[in-house]
C-alpha cells in the first residue's frame, strides 16, 4: 500500500476541475487503495486510503458504508489502516 500510494502521489498534484461546482485537488480522489480481508458475509473487515488529488492521504474503513479513520498520537494514515484491520 505504501508504494502504491507513493506511486501515485509521484504522479503530482491534480489540478481543479469544474463541473458544477469547483473542486480543487484536496477534494479530488486521484486514487482509491482497500485492503480487504475477502470474507464478507462473516464479519470481514475492510479498509483503505483515498489519496488525494493534493498527494495527502485520508485513511478510511468500510466498504460499502465507508468512514473516515480519525489519527491516534504519532500515528500515520498506513498505521490507522493496520488498526483498523485488526
Amino acid at each position: 500500500m505504501r508504494s502504491a500510494a507513493a506511486e501515485v502521489g509521484g504522479d503530482g498534484p491534480l489540478g481543479a476541475v469544474k463541473m458544477i461546482r469547483e473542486f480543487e485537488p484536496g477534494e479530488r480522489v486521484a486514487a482509491r487503495l482497500e485492503i480487504s480481508t475477502g470474507r464478507t458475509l462473516r464479519g470481514g473487515r475492510d479498509a483503505g486510503l483515498d489519496v488525494m488529488g493534493d498527494g495527502t492521504l485520508v485513511p478510511y474503513a468500510g466498504a460499502t458504508r465507508r468512514r473516515s479513520l480519525e489519527l491516534e498520537a504519532d500515528e500515520t494514515p498506513f498505521d490507522a489502516v493496520r488498526r483498523a484491520l485488526a
